[in-house]
């Protein structure tokens, strides 16, 4: 089983700080942990702002390392034809993260995000 990490969890997960709901910490334990290269962007462009204290690659590294999680791979054009069906945000980050889990099989995608919980029957925390 695969599950995705929204942009929030994979920092919450990176810095080991801020709860983890009990179904997400489960499926992280369990399912093969993947990012949609969106979640890179994001993060990289809250550490430029000053939200975050390490760049987008510290973060991947880490959790590469640590949880075995992996960059996913699906093609973008795939990805951005889905997002294009998220009308429910005006985020891009949020429209490109979501798609990314729906074209890889509606996967579990590990969120605190209401929003997300709302629109995505598969968000999992």
């Amino acid at each position: 089983m695969i599950a995705y990490l929204d942009t929030h969890a994979a920092i919450r997960v990176a810095s080991g700080r801020g709860l983890i709901g009990r179904d997400a910490a489960r499926l992280i334990r369990k399912a093969e942990l993947l990012v949609s290269p969106m979640v890179l962007v994001e993060i990289e462009y809250l550490f430029e702002i000053g939200r975050l204290m390490s760049p987008a690659k510290d973060v991947l590294r880490k959790l590469e390392h640590e949880l075995g999680l992996r960059l996913c791979d699906l093609p973008f054009a795939e990805v951005a034809k889905a997002a294009l069906d998220e009308k429910w945000t005006r985020d891009a980050f949020d429209r490109m993260i979501v798609a990314q889990a729906k074209v890889n099989g509606l996967a579990p995608l590990i969120s605190a995000d209401e929003e997300i919980a709302k629109h995505y029957p598969r968000a999992v925390w």
